[in-house]
């Protein structure tokens, strides 16, 4: 009996922990500077004060597969890991956990809040991640090149503002009082790429308004009465008859007796309510744009709390909802409430509380991207999407722009703005760079103020947006403004691989920022994951119940079959991928399949490569050959799904079920029926096969596959090149025509009631199938072969 090299009867997911360890141990996959070409991978960090979900784990693996892939190639790969640690998220965990609103605490107190949060928190969030294999440069936390970074660090932060202190510079940033969404739960403006909208119950208000002219009565209806007050102007479309005759005059509003003009606008629309509309202050982004086009001084009846201001009259004090239900309460005293319509109304939520939005004039920091809007659409031609059509997420989104990006938070735990301001004259004092600066509590840098002599400053106590934070992720992990060699030897990043829902928010506003810093194309690629749903293409969630603990996977599972999983379903041209117990311990069948078909090979000494290959074995090779040419243009596309389906299919179907079977007697040659050459040719091809089999499945599978390739070959195969394209055969038959012979001899035996070991008497095959005669005759124990166009099989 020969010994199989592979001493385990079967894939034991046991081993995944030990050899992770080994790698982690031997820093086989850390960045070292050469002279090799960079690949780089800005990666998105996730929070690390929630366990990662299965999205995260999936998008994670699937990286893994192009860092490895890439590392074959003989790139330099730079994969390092982000872990996010600022802004709302971090805020929000602090606040549910100690019951405390953060608003209402001294500053130090709040900070440290979430400081407290963030020490319960650390890298083993993100342990999954390590179970799975993923092959970052660096666990170890610090500002090395590819090492472990956290978005909180005193030289991430330093970073931020050293951003902040070149766009300042540059003229691209400006301080100005505008209506802005507002969220009162999370007490901060909101960039519109953070609001949400949500379909929720409401009420269409008819409401009855006088002209002041003629005493005739107009019906406006609304979803938000308690806004009357800050009405400016009522409008009708030029081409509505019904109101035509109104252009010019006055509307007296109800219970406010406030007068405004009437006029004809395009923006009113004839089939909506009564086709007459009041134009409120900050209604919705409609009102706000309407504000400005007119050039109609703003009224805000809403406070950052959420209650209602002076400007409301007897609705001072009450929160937004309870003073829409009393001035209903009053329109009906007044009988000027003429009919309440029930509807589903589109309302901007925040993003991240779930509170609706309000409309509140702050003054804020802005970033100009306005007039940047011809240039953002020619970066996106520049970069290569994929899929395709994600390009058309960002385009679209770069055309519904029509504000500048206003990036002053009103919170706690993120990066401060660098600016102090002289008490006597209020100039701001910019820093210079290189250092974090905190200016609520720290003395300003420069002594004496520029313009008026005097050493009395006030820090600045605003925050930036996470965003803003966030989009300088490429610079920082290619060292920008930090080792301008490797920056200049590394830019562009060569891939942003990110989720679909906030290609509005991280990828566009780090076009944006890098752009205007440094005047080019941030990114080669992008790759844009999709969702990942229940096995009906029900998005997860908790309430639904149909979430997926990447941990119970891999508990249960191991790695290797969560990972085949990811490459099997990760199919790009689809708009979901579908995630289920059944599925990933179906993807556990091939692994089981490949370990048989390793085992069954390592029983068989490696032989060098025979004068003259079998025509069997040619076509094998043949036929592995197209598995690799799809393998290096689709992994060149990011693109794991269509090689791993093909490669799949050809172990099972190809490999396992007819090429071993034909092949093994040749192996085995007990009967001494082959000469020394013919065995020969087998050994080295089936060999030859297997690494190239497990080399291109390497990336998908790299516990697995350097299992066998260290007990078989004594080989790393992280250490080992992606396999190139072998010579090409000239085959006389199709695989599919050879499949169809073996199943039809398996058939006719098993349609006798013979074993498959039975003897053939006569044989007679197509002529094309000559040169496999004699693997044929072994493998169905056939004693006369002869050839006709017509298969004929006798017992």
């Amino acid at each position: 009996m020969i010994e199989p090299k592979l001493k385990e009867k079967s894939w034991i997911k046991d081993i995944e922990p030990l050899l992770y360890e080994e790698w982690k141990n031997s820093e086989i996959f850390s960045f070292k500077q050469s002279k090799k070409k960079i690949f780089s991978i800005d990666t998105p960090p996730p929070y690390v004060n929630t366990p990662v979900h299965i999205g995260q784990v999936t998008t994670y693996v699937l990286m893994d597969m192009f860092a490895r892939y890439k590392r074959m190639q003989g790139f330099n790969v730079l994969f390092p890991l982000g872990l996010d640690r600022n802004g709302l998220p971090i805020e929000m965990a602090a606040e549910k956990k100690f019951g405390i609103k953060l608003t209402e605490l001294p500053r130090e107190k709040a900070v440290e809040a979430c400081k407290k949060i963030l020490e319960e928190a650390s890298i083993e969030s993100v342990k999954s991640f390590l179970r799975c294999g993923i092959s970052f440069n660096s666990w170890n936390i610090g500002t090395g090149i590819g090492e472990v970074y956290e978005t909180d660090s005193t030289d991430y932060r330093a970073l931020t503002q050293e951003t902040f202190i070149d766009l300042w510079s540059k003229g691209l940033i400006f301080e100005d009082d505008r209506i802005n969404n507002w969220c009162p739960g999370c007490q901060t403006t909101l960039a519109d790429a953070e609001v949400d909208y949500e379909e929720k119950r409401s009420i269409f208000n008819d409401i009855i308004f006088k002209v002041k002219e003629t005493s005739e009565e107009i019906i406006i209806g609304t979803t938000r009465p308690e806004l009357i007050s800050t009405c400016a102007m009522i409008i009708f479309h030029h081409d509505d008859d019904r109101y035509k005759h109104l252009d010019g005059k006055t509307a007296v509003t109800p219970i406010f007796n406030k007068s405004v003009p009437i006029k004809a606008h395009p923006q009113a629309d004839p089939a909506k309510g009564t086709g007459i509309a009041m134009m409120c202050s900050a209604g919705d982004l409609a009102d706000i744009r309407f504000f400005r086009e007119m050039n109609l001084e703003p009224v805000i009846a809403i406070n950052k709390n959420g209650t209602m201001n002076e400007h409301a009259g007897f609705l001072k004090g009450l929160q937004v909802k309870d003073a829409r239900q009393k001035i209903i309460n009053e329109l009906k005293l007044k009988k000027l409430l003429a009919k309440q319509t029930p509807l589903l109304h589109r309302t901007p939520v925040c993003e991240r509380s779930k509170d609706e939005i309000e409309f509140i004039a702050m003054n804020e920091f802005y970033l100009k991207q306005v007039e940047f809007k011809k240039e953002m659409k020619n970066l996106a031609d520049k970069i290569n999407f994929f899929d395709r059509t994600s390009k058309q997420i960002l385009l679209r989104w770069i055309d519904d722009i029509s504000i500048d990006w206003p990036i002053s938070r009103r919170r706690y735990y993120a990066t401060e703005v660098p600016l102090w301001y002289c008490k006597k004259c209020n100039t701001p004092v910019i820093p210079p760079k290189g250092k974090y600066y905190q200016p609520w509590k720290e003395k300003c840098p420069v002594k004496k103020c520029v313009k008026c002599n005097t050493s009395d400053f006030k820090g600045e106590t605003r925050v930036f947006d996470t965003w803003f934070d966030s989009s300088i992720s490429p610079l920082y992990i290619l060292k920008w403004n930090r080792n301008n060699e490797f920056f200049k030897k590394s830019a562009p990043c060569s891939l942003r691989p990110q989720g679909k829902e906030i290609i509005r928010t991280w990828l566009y506003y780090t076009l944006l920022k890098c752009y205007l810093l440094t005047e080019e194309c941030i990114f080669k690629d992008a790759w844009i994951n999709y969702h990942i749903v229940d096995e009906h293409g029900h998005k997860m969630s908790k309430s639904k119940g149909n979430g997926i603990d990447p941990k119970e996977v891999l508990d249960k599972f191991g790695a290797e079959p969560f990972r085949l999983w990811a490459a099997i379903e990760g199919n790009l041209e689809k708009t979901d991928f579908r995630c289920s117990f059944e599925r990933i311990d179906g993807a556990g069948k091939t692994l089981t399949k490949l370990w048989n078909v390793s085992r069954f090979i390592s029983m068989f000494d490696q032989a060098t490569a025979p004068k003259k290959l079998q025509h069997l074995d040619e076509w094998i090779l043949h036929e592995l050959n197209h598995i690799v040419q799809l393998a290096l243009e689709r992994y060149n596309a990011y693109d794991f799904h269509n090689p791993s389906i093909a490669l799949k299919h050809f172990l099972w179907e190809t490999f396992a079920s007819h090429y071993l079977e034909l092949v093994k007697n040749r192996a085995y040659n007990d009967s001494a029926k082959f000469s020394n050459e013919e065995k020969q040719s087998a050994l080295y091809t089936l060999h030859t096969c297997l690494k190239r089999i497990l080399r291109l499945w390497a990336p998908v599978l790299p516990f697995l596959t350097y299992k066998i390739f260290k007990d078989v070959y004594n080989e790393d195969i992280n250490k080992l090149p992606f396999p190139d394209l072998s010579e090409e055969y000239k085959i006389g038959f199709k695989t599919e025509e050879l499949i169809e012979l073996n199943s039809a001899i398996w058939k006719a035996k098993k349609d006798k009631g013979l074993s498959l070991k039975s003897e053939v008497k006569s044989l007679a095959l197509p002529e094309k199938f000559k040169h496999i005669k004699a693997d044929l005759a072994a493998t169905h124990n056939i004693k006369n072969i002869s050839y006709n166009e017509k298969l004929e099989i006798y017992f």
